[in-house]
């Protein structure tokens, strides 16, 4: 699933080759994708418009967009939030992948480009020089949507500052991972990032978010913006160092013990008995 390096990516795709281009077509007829909008209302709101600026928030994208011919006056925001398995592609007319934008290689490297089936395409831009910027999403989970509301959203993880991640990771007795992935608490953790953050911090997932004290919770945020940047850099939350780990049969590799599986803030959770506490 994508979490907030792989979000981010596709954040940068649409910044680096989507900006200042003139939209000519729209095509946003999957209804369950588009969703509450009826097929044709986001078309008729950005034809001739142009993507000016792209913003994140945890796992939300949205784009500004301009006036159209020569008003200032800016269009709708377009939002775009990539669901379970969404992907951002900017498309040449001859149909391979701008510059290599693209998001989530995954492990085994085969481009998303190689997988491409045309129905999985769920909202697509056409632009005017016949360029494209496609909504990828073979399990049609993913949202676009004009003017979303982000104000349920908690501060990005990746920007939140120390004080405002004491107050609200540190409190309450919900466990800590369970914390970390509340949305409105904290904008962009997932079930991977989370493992990754809580074994590079020697923290233990079931422990009550409340009972940790200014320390642990300063390493936290620490390891958290560490792990971010990693994955940003490397290609995506799968490329954490526990990762790997996170099956029967596996050990931890900073000191063998068997790593131990539960399910924990609804998700499935892996942790080294031994060393997170």
């Amino acid at each position: 699933m994508p979490e907030l390096p792989e979000v981010e990516s596709a954040r940068s795709v649409i910044e680096r080759s989507a900006l200042g281009r003139r939209i000519v077509d729209v095509d946003d007829s999957d209804t369950y994708e588009c969703r509450p909008h009826a097929p044709g209302e986001i078309r008729a709101a950005l034809l001739g418009r142009r993507l000016t600026a792209a913003h994140r928030r945890g796992k939300s994208i949205w784009c500004e967009t301009s006036g159209v011919g020569r008003s200032r006056t800016p269009g709708p925001a377009l939002g775009v939030h990539l669901g379970m398995s969404g992907r951002v592609l900017v498309t040449q007319r001859d149909q391979t992948d701008e510059g290599g934008d693209y998001v989530g290689t995954g492990r085994s490297g085969q481009s998303a480009q190689s997988r491409h089936n045309p129905t999985w395409d769920r909202f697509t831009l056409t632009f005017a020089d016949g360029d494209t910027l496609r909504l990828f999403d073979k399990r049609r989970l993913g949202r676009v949507r004009l003017d979303p509301d982000i104000d349920a959203l908690g501060p990005d993880a990746g920007e939140i500052t120390p004080a405002e991640f004491r107050d609200r990771v540190g409190r309450g007795t919900a466990p800590l991972k369970a914390r970390l992935l509340d949305q409105a608490t904290l904008a962009g953790v997932g079930n991977l990032l989370a493992d990754e953050v809580l074994w590079q911090a020697h923290l233990d997932p079931r422990r009550p978010a409340g009972e940790l004290d200014a320390d642990e919770l300063a390493g936290l945020r620490r390891e958290l913006r560490k792990a971010i940047r990693h994955a940003i850099r490397h290609g995506g939350v799968h490329t954490g160092e526990i990762i790997d780990y996170r099956t029967r049969g596996a050990h931890c590799p900073r000191c063998g013990t068997a790593m131990t599986r539960a399910t924990v803030g609804g998700r499935t959770t892996w942790w080294c008995p031994k060393e997170q506490r």
